[in-house]
């Protein structure tokens, strides 16, 4: 790593470099093909813009410049201006985004006190005219808007050296437009803004030489650049063309000559950057190549200029915001353990990065790097080490950016600076402005005479300044937190150097241990300074709040960070001894251990601290917190007898067990005192609180640590312990009485409470220590004795539930079950428990008894037992699942039907069984032949049970069968409406499932079954008869007619009677379904005469019911007319609208004496509805003369 550089050092490039931090190229990264032979420089110019390779970079913002004018690209602020330009330029204001993690200040920038004075005092006292360039090497020269070259030393004067040139050639030369100092400081070139090139001896301060034809007349030199070799520069102007200088001394005569590599008819150049070798590597195999980049408006070249002129890379860039400026910087970077010149190049907001190497075939070869991508417009960039670069966006916002990783280390504001902007000399006003609109544009945010680097040094031009920039060295970084008393950024950015991952480190030197002792003892001396800040600052008076809130923002970093050096002693020694003597701060110190503690961070604490912190943790009811932190500290910090009473007081039990388990390797006692307390309450049948219960359960998982090895809550038990603790756990479960007995007390105390109080989970542990004990001969001692004595405390014993004794033997069947089982147990007792759980007197507890025999079956225990007797228990008992599951044994499936018609619990899951059985395979056809001969035998049932799930089932397996189903139904019936309703669900559900497309061809569709259908619809569902008779198309019409004329369903026939061609008929029997309701609504009206007052709402409600049903009646006859008067002549036509007139006519000669005025209206309405709509088929005179012969009464309706 570099050291810091100041204003008074200059450390060579090389030492910007640490080939120790290699890094790999990214894999987004890829190779840009190899030039094999490179193509020629006029070749690349010859070339059509539109034709060039589609090898692109991101797309930037696009602009439209149809209609800007020159104001719309200023791009100095207020506070900036450019030398002799009085035009104010303006910026698009974008942000950066910030990265989140703590890099502190990484730049120094400071005022060159003495450079920035002189510069002022030059223009003021001697005309030199405002500063427009500037360049740095060994020392800094300033350039002049009058033509003069101001050179200062580097030293802590800054003192003036020369001041070249004078106001006559400023007057004939134009402002200085750009600079460049050579490699060993000793030559000064000057590119003038009239295009004249002067070269200085910087010794002496004498010109050399004065250059006027290096290109084109009429434009600004732009830049000057010396390349390694001092007798070769490079220079660009405003017409967008490269020249190379060739500086040559003849007999004491020295000349210059000019040669074009790019003309700016073919693309204007408005950047170029020759890569300058640091000292250190001016050996680098790529040194001769004279490398040159260019940046034009549209694309990228780097080329060689010896041993002769060669193009090595073109890259052009799509469409971008045209007032973007194109930035080219070179730096030597370290890369896979090889140290190659990387290009930076950016146009916008994106900076994009190549790696040039050189192949052994010498040839070069360049590879894209990974991209930045930013959110501001880049108009400067620089190198600053090999790892860092320094961005200037168009806000004059400084950011530092770290390559690798792409974040930003810190963002400076430069507005104050005023920096210098070189719009002028792109536009070339010196010489008339002779320039494209495109590269006047570009220089409205041009500022690249404006920075100059060097050395790891940055130095920036202001219009009455000058200002430098470094890299901070880390330990300065971390002072300028702490003079802002940022404590906790200051620790987070030490530590991010300890580990390495800081970006921008400077001044570290040694091996990794050596650099993490350095920065050790500096976090040691900044813990201790914050440890000070954190109490002096804590508020004195206040809300208790306050005070908390203050610390808890600085103790737990503390904390922290002590445990992340392994300054344990520092912590407890120091630290907690200056906190103390705050007792809020204690309490948060104590109570931030916590999270530590149980994180495995903190093992061990030092008995003042723990005894403070058994205190508070108690006085301040955290119980539970004090236990997570007692079962993950080491015993040997701990007072144990203090300990083990307040967690005994306070029922902590895991901390209970930790301690006598780690601390005396006593793994009984635990278990003994447990017992004590939820023994005598689970024995006398007491209910348990929720403090038992978690007891209990501690308790069954402490065993079964015990057993398998494991330690609780946490770890492992020692291995040389593993055995005897097991053991140890053996002979306490099976002893024969607890050590404080009473004459009460059973047999075998604690597998009887481990029993009551959750059987299920006792035997799960034990089975899961059966399982690890198989060559351990001991072991299968007390496994066998403990099977003993569970069959002797729960066979014959009424305090044990079915549940619990058939989940006993489910256990014993699942050990007899294994291959290499050593278990006995007597077969008798297999029998004795069948007895118990197939008991047909006792009805309790049937489902429960029946699944326990059920798991004990299926885990293999129907070997155990007489299978004709079981089968005998099971029917008597009704346990028809046990059943099930024998009869699955002998794939006797047909009987498994009974099963499901017989178990209440489980009827309507036969459908499901039946379905799955005939559809799976794995059963032969002669097995599905038998369910299904069972299932034909029990329609009925199946009927009454879901007639829609049996019709799904007879769809799917049974078409064969559908005649003979429906004839067995009907036969099997009785003839009672329920009887005939529940054949009607079925053969409705059974029909309407053919009616989709996916169906259709599983049943035979004959017509007798819709008929049947048919017929029972009308008795039981006759709403749903024209919907039927719509939708289906397979019964016969003239046998539903009849059917529908056998139950006098008028408007169904009306249908059918359409349908068949038969007009009037079908007219008659929708006129009489309306005179029936004409009918009933007179009938209502006239009985609703002299009613009460609710009988009168009632008929009210009824008689407005009815008026709906007539017109719902009437508009089904008007369609009727409607649809069929277009194929009829005049006198069908009447035929059918005049008796429908008639009718409606004389329901209102019925009404006219009532009182229901809303009923007469409505009728009214209807009776001019017919007339309108039968207007359009019979004509108004034929009308007239019709209403006329039936009633005078009914003129008032003809006036209507």
């Amino acid at each position: 790593m570099s050291q810091s550089p100041d204003s008074r050092s200059l450390l060579s490039a090389s030492s910007q470099l640490n080939l120790m931090e290699v890094e790999s190229i990214d894999d987004k990264e890829f190779d840009i093909p190899q030039v094999d032979t490179p193509p020629t420089l006029e070749s690349i110019l010859s070339q059509m813009e539109e034709e060039e390779d589609p090898f692109v970079l991101e797309d930037t913002c696009l602009l439209n410049t149809d209609n800007m004018d020159a104001q719309s690209y200023d791009t100095s602020s207020l506070a900036s201006s450019d030398s002799g330009d009085p035009a104010h330029l303006k910026r698009k204001r974008r942000t950066l985004d910030q990265n989140a993690a703590v890099h502190g200040s990484v730049l120094r920038l400071s005022l060159l006190k003495g450079i920035s004075a002189q510069i002022v005092a030059a223009a003021d006292k001697v005309d030199a005219g405002l500063p427009t360039a500037i360049a740095m090497s060994g020392v800094i020269a300033v350039g002049t808007s009058h033509g003069l070259a101001l050179v200062f030393g580097k030293d802590t004067n800054q003192a003036l050296r020369l001041c070249l040139g004078n106001k006559t050639t400023g007057a004939e030369f134009g402002a200085v437009s750009a600079l460049s100092i050579n490699h060993d400081c000793s030559r000064l070139l000057c590119g003038f803004a009239k295009g004249q090139i002067t070269m200085w001896d910087l010794a002496n301060g004498k010109l050399l030489r004065t250059i006027t034809d290096a290109h084109p007349p009429g434009t600004a030199i732009l830049h000057v650049k010396f390349t390694d070799d001092p007798t070769l520069a490079v220079c660009n102007d405003s017409g967008g063309s490269v020249f190379e200088l060739t500086f040559r001394r003849v007999m004491g005569m020295r000349s210059c000559d000019s040669r074009c590599l790019f003309s700016g008819s073919k693309g204007e150049v408005c950047c170029i950057e020759p890569l300058r070798t640091p000292p250190d590597f001016r050996d680098h195999p790529i040194t001769c190549y004279s490398l040159l980049a260019m940046a034009s408006l549209t694309k990228i070249l780097i080329i060689g200029l010896k041993p002769s002129l060669n193009v090595w890379m073109t890259l052009p860039y799509t469409k971008s915001d045209p007032s973007s400026v194109p930035q080219l910087a070179w730096q030597f970077v370290p890369v896979q353990k090889t140290v190659n010149p990387m290009l930076a190049f950016c146009k916008g907001d994106s900076v994009h990065f190549l790696l040039v190497k050189k192949e052994e075939t010498g040839t070069i070869h360049v590879i894209k790097q990974r991209q930045l991508q930013l959110s501001c417009d880049i108009i400067n960039l620089n190198w600053i080490n090999s790892c860092s670069l320094v961005l200037l966006d168009s806000h004059e916002k400084l950011h530092v950016v770290d390559r690798p990783t792409q974040d930003v280390l810190e963002t400076l504001d430069l507005e104050q600076v005023q920096l210098v902007y070189n719009s002028r000399h792109f536009k070339s006003l010196a010489t008339g402005g002779n320039v494209s609109q495109a590269l006047a544009l570009v220089g409205e945010k041009a500022c690249y005479q404006s920075l100059s680097s060097y050395a790891g040094q940055i130095v920036c031009l202001g219009t009455k300044s000058a200002h430098i920039m470094s890299l901070r060295n880390w330990k300065e970084r971390l002072d300028c937190l702490l003079k802002q008393e940022h404590f906790t950024e200051a620790l987070s950015l030490a530590w991010s150097f300890h580990e390495g991952t800081a970006k921008a480190v400077v001044g570290l030197h040694g091996d990794s241990q050596r650099r993490k002792a350095v920065i050790s003892d500096k976090m040691v001396e900044i813990l201790l300074h914050f440890t000070e800040y954190a109490v002096k600052k804590c508020p004195e008076q206040g809300k208790l709040q306050v005070m908390e809130q203050h610390f808890q923002e600085m103790v737990p970093v503390l904390v922290d960070y002590c445990l992340l050096l392994q300054k344990a002693d520092l912590l407890f020694n120091q630290l907690y001894s200056r906190l103390v003597e705050n007792m809020v701060a204690k309490g948060v110190f104590l109570e931030s251990l916590e999270s530590y503690i149980v994180a495995n961070r903190l093992g061990h604490i030092t008995t003042p601290v723990m005894k403070d912190l058994l205190a508070h943790y108690h006085d301040n009811n955290m119980m539970d917190s004090l236990e997570r932190c007692i079962v993950h500290l080491d015993v040997t910090s701990l007072d144990i007898q203090q300990v083990v009473q307040v967690c005994w007081n306070n029922q902590l039990y895991d901390a209970v067990i930790y301690i006598f388990n780690r601390g005396m390797n006593d793994y009984i006692t635990p278990m003994e005192k447990l017992f004590s307390v939820i023994g005598p309450r689970v024995r006398e049948g007491q209910s348990l609180t929720g403090d038992d219960v978690v007891m209990g359960n501690k308790l069954l998982v402490y065993i079964s640590c015990c057993l398998a090895g494991r330690a609780y809550p946490i770890g492992d038990i020692p291995e040389d312990l593993v055995v005897q603790v097991k053991y140890q756990v053996f002979e306490f479960l099976i002893r024969l009485h607890s050590g404080d007995s009473s004459q009460k007390e059973e047999v075998f105390p604690f597998i009887h409470t481990l029993l009551h109080f959750d059987t299920r989970e006792f035997l799960n542990v034990l089975a899961m220590t059966f399982d690890d004990v198989q060559n351990d001969k001991q072991a299968l001692e007390y496994q066998q004795r403990i099977v003993d004595i569970l069959l002797q405390v729960m066979v014959d014993n009424p305090d044990f539930t079915p549940s619990q004794v058939g989940g006993l033997f489910t256990f014993l069947a699942r050990q007899l079950a294994k291959p290499n089982n050593t278990l006995f147990v007597n077969r008798n007792l297999f029998d004795q428990v069948l007895e118990f759980l197939c008991c047909p007197d006792d009805d309790s507890r049937h489902t429960e008894r029946q699944q326990v025999l059920l798991e004990l079956l299926q885990v293999g225990g129907v070997v155990q037992f007489n299978e004709e007797r079981l089968f005998t228990l099971a029917e008597k008992a009704k346990f028809y699942q046990i059943c099930e599951f024998l009869y699955e044994q002998k794939h006797l499936y047909d009987r498994i039907v009974d099963c499901y018609l017989q178990d209440p619990l489980r009827k309507a899951e036969i459908f499901s069984y039946i379905h799955n059985l005939m559809s799976m395979p794995g059963y032969s056809s002669e097995e599905k032949l038998k369910v299904k001969e069972k299932v034909l035998q029990h329609m009925q049932e199946l009927a009454s049970l879901d007639p829609g799930k049996l019709a799904d089932l007879v769809v799917w397996h049974f078409t064969e069968e559908v005649q003979t189903i429906i004839s067995e139904l009907q036969a099997s019936l009785c003839v009672s409406l329920q009887d005939d309703s529940l054949l009607f669900q079925f053969l409705r559900c059974l029909l309407e499932s053919q009616e989709g497309s996916q169906s259709v061809s599983r049943l035979p569709l004959e017509s007798e079954l819709y008929e049947l259908l048919l017929d029972l619809m009308c008795r039981f569902e006759p709403q749903e008869l024209l919907k039927f008779l719509h939708t289906s198309q397979h019964y016969r019409l003239e046998e539903a007619i009849q059917i529908t004329e056998k139950y006098h369903c008028n408007e169904a026939k009306a249908y059918l009677l359409e349908k068949k061609g038969d007009i009037p008929g079908a007219f008659a029997g929708l006129l009489q379904t309306l005179k029936e309701r004409l009918d009933v609504l007179a009938a209502e009206m006239s009985g609703g005469i002299g009613g009460g007052v609710d009988g009168q709402d009632e008929e009210e409600a009824d008689g407005e019911f009815t008026l709906t049903t007539v017109k719902s009646s009437l508009n089904q006859m008007i369609l009727f007319c409607h649809r069929n008067c277009q194929n009829l002549d005049q006198e069908q036509r009447k035929d059918l609208w005049f008796p429908l007139l008639d009718t409606m006519m004389a329901s209102q000669k019925e009404v006219m004496g009532l009182s229901d005025k809303h009923i007469s209206n409505g009728l009214k309405e209807m009776t001019l509805k017919v007339l309108n709509c039968m207007s359009s088929f019979i004509s108004l005179p034929a009308i007239i003369q019709q209403i006329l012969q039936v009633s005078i009464c009914h003129l008032s309706v003809m006036i209507d």
